[in-house]
């Protein structure tokens, strides 16, 4: 009977996501450990681990990027300059978010900012249509100034 009980749950992950986690929930809750469905459960705890690393790489690149525009698109500058700074504090504000719920991801803000800057460039670099060298090979704001909602980097 166990082994139906826990095949049919399984089957219920596949079928029906939202009814599989209500499911799991309540036996959690009622301690019925022998009938949770631990194999899928375990899956989607790592991929909520790597869900949120995915999403503060994402965050950083973006906010990045419009650093970028901000300090080094002259021509665009006037025009856009309110628009990315709106966007600068956007993606400030879901880092800090992030960082609130999960203070363990800090350092992972730390060891992924020159992976980030990278991408940036490179996405900066076709959107201004200009040559990578341009900007600067190390990043161009650390932690401290990337969680300093005052700081924007130079521009003229």
């Amino acid at each position: 009977m166990i082994k139906n009980t826990k095949r049919s749950i399984g089957k219920l992950y596949d079928q029906d996501y939202q009814l599989w986690l209500e499911t799991t929930l309540e036996q959690l809750r009622n301690h019925q450990y022998s009938q949770v469905d631990w194999e899928n459960l375990l899956e989607e705890i790592e991929g909520m681990t790597k869900r949120d690393k995915r999403a503060l790489r994402s965050l950083l690149t973006r906010l990045f990027e419009h650093f970028l525009k901000l300090a080094y698109w002259e021509s665009e500058r006037e025009y856009n300059q309110a628009g990315w700074k709106g966007e600068i504090q956007n993606f400030r504000s879901h880092i800090k978010d992030l960082l609130e719920d999960s203070p363990s991801l800090k350092p992972y803000l730390a060891e992924i900012i020159e992976k980030s800057y990278d991408t940036a460039v490179k996405i900066a670099q076709q959107k201004m249509e200009i040559a990578s060298n341009v900007f600067p090979m190390a990043p161009i704001a650390n932690v401290e100034q990337i969680l300093d909602d005052e700081w924007l980097p130079n521009y003229k």
